[in-house]
C-alpha cells in the first residue's frame, strides 16, 4: 500500500476512534483540516482524504452553505409506503434535460429504443436537510402528461456517482429502488421514475 494511502487510511482510522470515545458528538462540527493536520503533522490534503472516505462510510457528512464538515448523525429508519404522493418536506430538482431511451426505458414507457426522452432529477430532503432519497424521472414530449394510476415495483441497484454523491453513500453500494410507472385513463404509461433509497434509512411497505 503507499504510504500516503496508509496515512489518510490510519487518520480516518483514528478520526473514526475519537468519535466513538466520545470527543465529538453527532452534530459536532470536525476541526478545519488545517488545525488535524497540524495534529496529524500531515498535509491538509491528506486530511482532505481521511475526510472523503469517511463522509463515504457515512461517519461525516457535510451540512449548510459552506459545507461544514460534521459528525453525521445515526440515520433514521422510516417506512415507505406511497411512491405517488408529493414528497413532503424539502427538495431540489435538477433542469430538465434529454436522453435516449435504453431497452429498459423503452419498454417501461412502451416506446422505440433510441427515442429521446425528458428526464429530471429530484434530490428529497429529511426534515434536518439531509438528502433521503433521489428520483429520476423520464417521459416523452416536452410536457409531463397527468396520470390517473400508477404501478410500483421493489428491486435494488447499485448506486450511480452522482446518486451516492447526493446520498453520501459509497459509490459501489446498493440501493433499493421503486421503480414507479404512471398511467393515464386508458392504462398507457406517461412516466416512469425510479426512486432510490438508501437501504440503512427506510423500509419498504407499499400500499
Amino acid at each position: 500500500m503507499p504510504p500516503a494511502v496508509a496515512t489518510h487510511r490510519r487518520i480516518a482510522a483514528d478520526i473514526t476512534r475519537r468519535i466513538a470515545g466520545g470527543e465529538w458528538q453527532p452534530g459536532d462540527p470536525l476541526p478545519s483540516r488545517a488545525e488535524l493536520g497540524r495534529q496529524y503533522r500531515v498535509h491538509e490534503q491528506t486530511i482532505r482524504l481521511a475526510v472523503v472516505l469517511l463522509q463515504d462510510r457515512g461517519i461525516l457528512e457535510s451540512q449548510g452553505q459552506r459545507k461544514r464538515v460534521e459528525v453525521a448523525h445515526a440515520p433514521t429508519v422510516q417506512v415507505f409506503a406511497y411512491p405517488d404522493e408529493p414528497w413532503p418536506h424539502g427538495s431540489e430538482t435538477s433542469p430538465g434535460r434529454t436522453v435516449a431511451a435504453t431497452d429498459d426505458l423503452a419498454a417501461r414507457l412502451d416506446t422505440n429504443p433510441g427515442v429521446r426522452l425528458s428526464y429530471e432529477v429530484q434530490e428529497c430532503f429529511d426534515p434536518q436537510g439531509r438528502s433521503a432519497l433521489v428520483i429520476t424521472t423520464w417521459w416523452r414530449g416536452k410536457r409531463r402528461r397527468p396520470h390517473v394510476s400508477y404501478t410500483a415495483d421493489v428491486d435494488t441497484v447499485p448506486l450511480s456517482h452522482d446518486q451516492a454523491a447526493s446520498l453520501r453513500l459509497p459509490v459501489d453500494a446498493v440501493a433499493l429502488r421503486i421503480v414507479r410507472t404512471r398511467l393515464d385513463v386508458g392504462g398507457r404509461p406517461v412516466e416512469t421514475s425510479d426512486l432510490v433509497l438508501p437501504r440503512d434509512r427506510w423500509r419498504i411497505r407499499l400500499r
